[in-house]
């Protein structure tokens, strides 16, 4: 049992922290049984009212993936090399867009950190609003559907696994970021 100290609380969070985002990944794909459990857990985030507005496509088509990464660069291009994906469609209902952007980002983080936990990597692919029809062709959604997220996924490459910045300086200090009460000043 813990005394619930702050190093302690840290310790058992570190894997939350560890979570990040790859865009480059080795030629093994993710298994079966990985992607379905990542899709598990895609299933079952919280959604606004639990509308659960999210159906998700599981891509593991190297072709597909190719095309959509072709169509949304820059933002794309995690999925040049992924050996699988998972789009997650929304309704194209402009009225719910404020919701179900919200439902959206909380399923793709909890991607990141199922694919994270697993030992496998995601980055997160964003679809513009230039892009997706064209994406929703390729994905042969119909007209109430529509993808603003692709989280790519696999084995990130020796490269995508290098630090990018120093220990200690991926992120803005504490004193910048978490303040006590209210606004400091």
């Amino acid at each position: 049992m813990s005394d619930g100290t702050a190093s302690d609380s840290s310790r058992r969070l570190r894997a939350l922290r560890q979570v990040r985002q790859y865009r480059d990944f080795t030629a093994e794909p993710a298994s079966e049984a990985e992607l379905q459990a990542i899709v598990d857990v895609a299933r079952w985030s919280g959604s606004s009212r639990n509308n659960q507005p999210w159906r998700f496509i599981v891509i593991r088509d190297s072709l597909a993936l190719r095309r959509i990464a072709e169509v949304g660069l820059p933002q794309t291009r995690s999925l040049a090399t992924a050996t699988a994906a998972i789009a997650i469609t929304l309704p194209s209902d402009p009225s719910r867009a404020i919701s179900d952007a919200y439902d959206d980002g909380r399923a793709a983080e909890r991607i990141l950190i199922a694919a994270s936990f697993l030992g496998l990597g995601g980055g997160i692919a964003w679809i513009r609003s230039d892009v997706r029809q064209e994406v929703g062709t390729i994905l042969a959604l119909p007209g109430e559907r529509m993808v603003r997220t692709i989280v790519s996924l696999g084995h990130p490459s020796d490269g995508a696994r290098a630090p990018k910045s120093a220990p200690g300086e991926a992120r803005l200090p504490r004193e910048e970021l978490v303040f006590q009460d209210r606004w400091p000043g």
